[in-house]
C-alpha cells in the first residue's frame, strides 16, 4: 500500500553538457542505450518493477525526442482508471518567471503538481540518466520502518573515482551526520576503508518535509537551489536524514550503478553489454528493461553465395531492420534500421538509428549518430588528427560524428 501513497519525481531536464555532441538536439536521458532503449528506460523500468505507479518526469532542455519516447513507449503502461499515472511536466513558470535554477528549484517550481496527487505521503527523486537496477519498494520500507523524515541512496565506490560525488557519513544505526559535495579528497567509508559511501542522488521525503525544506531554498538568496550542494547539509543540520545502503538487483557479485554523463562512461556502459557475461544483465526475464520500439522488419545479413563476402556480425548487438549486406561487425552495438554496406569493417563502435555506413568503410573506437549516412570508403579511428579535423573527438579518443558534420 505504501508505494500507492508515493510520487516519483524523475529530474531528466539536464542540459548534458559533459555528453556533447550526443546532448546537441536531444536530453541526456533521451540518448539512446544498448541498441534498442533510451537511457531514461532504466530508471523507468525500476518504478514499474518497484510497483511505483504514479510518476512526474520534469523536463526543461531539448526534450522533443524524449516527449515522444515516453508518450508513445510509457503512457499505455499505467492504468489511468486506478489512478496511475505518468505525467511529462515542463517547465512553467508557476512561482516566477526564472526558469529551473538547480535540481532542487526543479521539483520546488512543481510543488503545486505534487500537492495537488491526492493521498500522496511520500516523495521520491530520481534522476532520469543513471543505469542501474533497484527495487525502490525497500527503501521506502526502510523509510518508513525508521521514522525517518528524509532517506538518501548510498553506495560504496572506489576512493579514485568519489571526489565526482556527494560523499554520505553516517553512524551504525544509518542515521547521516555529514556530508561533502564533490570534495577533492573523498572520506574512506566506515566499513570499506579504499571505498566511499556516495549518494546515488536517490531521495525519499516525507511530503510535508519536502515542501517545507524546498520553500525554506528559495527564500536563500545564496542558494545555487541544488539537492546535493545546498537541501541535504541543511537537512543533516535540522532534519531525522537516514541512508539506506543500495540493494542491487542486477544479481551480479560486483553493484552495478553508473552515471552515464560523459561520452566514456556511456561508450563503456554500451561496450559492457555485449561482453559474453556483461556486468549490467539485460537478459534478466525477473527484472525487464521496458522501452517503445517502432516496428522493423527483422535483421538480416547477406550474402551467402559463394563469390560474395558474407555479412557477419560477431560480439555485439544487432536489433531490428538492420541490414549487413556483405560487412563485417565486431564488438559492436548497432541500433534499429542500420546499413552496413559491403566492404565494411566496423570494430568497436555504436551506430545509433538508421546510420547507413556506405561500401569499403573502415570504423572503430566511434559512436556514430543516428541519421548519419556515411559515404563510400570512409574512414574513423585510425587517425587521431583526421578525425579531429573532421569530428568530435573525446579526451579519451573516442570519435563522435554527428548529421552535421557527417554531411560537411
Amino acid at each position: 500500500m505504501s508505494m500507492r501513497q508515493t510520487l516519483g519525481v524523475l529530474l531528466a531536464g539536464g542540459a548534458g553538457e559533459r555528453l556533447f555532441p550526443l546532448t546537441q538536439n536531444r536530453a541526456k536521458p533521451a540518448v539512446p542505450f544498448g541498441g534498442i532503449y533510451r537511457v531514461i528506460d532504466v530508471t523507468l523500468s525500476n518504478c514499474i518493477n518497484s510497483d511505483l505507479r504514479k510518476i512526474f518526469i520534469l523536463t526543461q532542455y531539448k526534450a522533443l525526442s524524449l516527449n515522444h519516447h515516453v508518450r508513445h513507449g510509457w503512457f499505455n503502461v499505467f492504468a489511468h482508471d486506478l489512478d496511475e499515472f505518468i505525467e511529462i511536466i515542463p517547465p512553467q513558470k508557476r512561482v516566477g518567471e526564472s526558469w529551473y535554477l538547480g535540481t532542487a528549484d526543479a521539483v520546488r517550481q512543481n510543488l503545486y503538481s505534487v500537492n495537488s496527487v491526492e493521498g500522496i505521503k511520500y516523495v521520491l527523486i530520481l534522476s532520469g540518466d543513471h543505469i542501474y537496477k533497484m527495487d525502490y519498494s525497500l527503501m521506502l520500507r526502510q523509510h518508513i520502518d525508521s521514522g525517518t523524515e528524509v532517506t538518501i541512496s548510498t553506495i560504496e565506490i572506489p576512493i579514485a573515482e568519489a571526489s565526482r560525488f556527494g560523499i554520505i557519513k553516517a553512524d551504525s544505526s544509518g542515521k547521516i551526520y555529514g556530508f561533502q559535495e564533490k570534495p577533492a579528497q573523498p572520506e574512506p567509508s566506515a566499513r570499506n576503508p579504499s571505498c566511499s559511501n556516495v549518494s546515488m542522488g536517490i531521495y525519499i521525503f516525507n511530503r510535508d518535509t519536502l515542501t517545507q525544506v524546498l520553500e525554506d531554498d528559495a527564500r536563500d538568496v545564496n542558494s545555487s537551489h541544488d539537492f546535493g550542494k545546498d537541501i541535504i547539509p541543511r537537512l543533516i543540520e535540522r532534519h531525522r536524514v537516514h541512508s539506506y545502503r543500495f540493494v542491487d538487483e542486477n544479481k551480479k557479485e560486483a553493484q552495478y550503478w553508473l552515471d552515464v554523463g560523459t561520452i566514456q562512461a556511456y561508450y563503456d556502459a554500451n561496450m559492457d553489454l555485449i561482453a559474453v557475461s556483461p556486468q549490467f544483465n539485460l537478459y534478466d526475464k525477473s527484472w525487464p528493461i521496458r522501452t517503445y520500439q517502432r516496428q522493423y522488419p527483422p535483421a538480416k545479413f547477406v550474402f551467402a553465395q559463394e563469390g560474395k563476402r558474407m555479412g557477419i556480425a560477431v560480439d555485439s548487438i544487432v536489433s531490428s531492420g538492420c541490414i549487413i549486406s556483405g560487412g563485417r561487425v565486431v564488438n559492436s552495438v548497432l541500433s534499429p534500421d542500420v546499413r552496413v554496406n559491403s566492404y565494411c569493417e566496423i570494430d568497436k563502435s555504436i551506430l545509433l538509428s538508421h546510420v547507413t555506413i556506405g561500401r569499403y568503410s573502415r570504423i572503430r573506437n566511434a559512436i556514430i549518430d543516428r541519421d548519419v549516412h556515411l559515404s563510400e570508403h570512409t574512414v574513423i579511428g585510425f587517425s587521431p588528427e583526421e578525425d579531429k579535423r573532421k569530428y568530435h573527438v573525446s579526451e579519451t579518443g573516442i570519435v563522435v560524428v554527428v548529421k552535421q558534420e557527417a554531411d560537411a
